[in-house]
């Protein structure tokens, strides 16, 4: 009786061994289903202020603006100026070219209250004649965006970006001035992965 008493203690004792180390086991293998739930993803920009700001007339640079702004977030404003541009192409071409060898600086209508509180700019502008239009330098020179990143967007029919990072540089010398994003206007509206591959690089 003795023994058979201490044979089934000794089933109890390796019964409750085995549940216990079961339950272990258990515990420490994890659910793939639950793994995502752990990780926080992590965007570099989370904590900055975006603004996407441009200037286009046949809405080529408008297209690229809407896809930057649709993928960053932010807030988005189309700069205008005063004085409307003519809506007849020749008619803009003489206009535009006029400003350019004057130097213009045409007054602008857009206001920006908040400019010091905008981290990065995403700033567009189509390329006229191998510059910008004259309106961007007014903004360049009407606001401080200095240790703001300013990344250049353009739309083009050849010229590409030319020489405009540089010239953006030149007129915000304490910003900080990315690689500049240059699109064909004709493909302006199926711009989309072009422009995310360019965010991509830039962290985003």
């Amino acid at each position: 009786l003795i023994v058979l008493i201490a044979i089934v203690i000794i089933g109890i004792v390796i019964y409750m061994f085995i549940t216990i180390a079961n339950n272990s086991n258990r515990n420490n293998v994890t659910n793939p289903n639950e793994s995502s739930n752990n990780v926080t993803e992590q965007n570099p920009n989370n904590d900055q202020n975006i603004l996407v700001l441009y200037f286009s007339m046949s809405g080529n640079t408008e297209k690229v603006a809407n896809i930057i702004h649709d993928n960053v977030g932010g807030d988005i404003i189309k700069l205008e100026t005063v004085e409307e541009y003519p809506s007849d192409y020749d008619e803009l071409v003489d206009y535009a070219q006029e400003e350019q060898q004057e130097n213009a600086r045409p007054e602008l209508s857009t206001k920006i209250d908040d400019i010091e509180a905008y981290d990065i700019i995403f700033l567009g502008y189509p390329n006229w004649w191998g510059d910008m239009p004259m309106p961007i330098y007014t903004f360049l020179e009407e606001y401080d965006l200095r240790e703001k990143t300013i990344a250049p967007f353009i739309t083009h029919g050849g010229s590409g970006l030319s020489n405009t990072p540089e010239n953006i540089q030149g007129e915000e010398p304490e910003a900080t001035v990315t690689e500049g994003l240059a699109i064909y206007g004709s493909d302006a509206r199926d711009s989309e992965s072009d422009v995310t591959n360019w965010l991509t690089s830039l962290g985003f």
